[in-house]
């Protein structure tokens, strides 16, 4: 897997600018809704601002997590248990690693 680092480190720096435009926009509906109403309960846009807010809240966390995801699968290429189950030890099918280059596991013992 020659290129393994490559394309962990693209998908950083993408992960990376989707980490920074998401917590652009979170600071933008928290911005905005310093600027509307606070009493969400009565007021019929205080609920659109509160969704989208938690909304982008939860894609920025789970941006968060794929960054961790990455670094730790950066992490085990620079240690060389890169594409190692964490499970059984054997080596992942090339076929999972290209489709998902952070997986940890075989697909069968995923669920752990």
């Amino acid at each position: 897997m020659p290129d393994i680092r490559r394309t962990l480190e693209t998908l950083r720096e993408e992960t990376r600018h989707r980490l920074a435009a998401l917590t652009a926009q979170f600071d933008e509906v928290v911005a905005a809704s310093r600027d509307t109403n606070a009493d969400d309960e009565h007021d019929p846009e205080g609920a659109t601002i509160a969704f989208e807010r938690s909304q982008v809240g939860a894609l920025a966390r789970q941006t968060r997590d794929r960054l961790a995801e990455i670094e730790a699968a950066l992490e085990r290429l620079d240690s060389g248990t890169y594409g190692d189950c964490e499970v059984c030890g054997l080596p992942i099918e090339a076929e999972r690693l290209e489709a998902r280059p952070t997986a940890r596991t075989h697909v069968s013992h995923s669920g752990h």
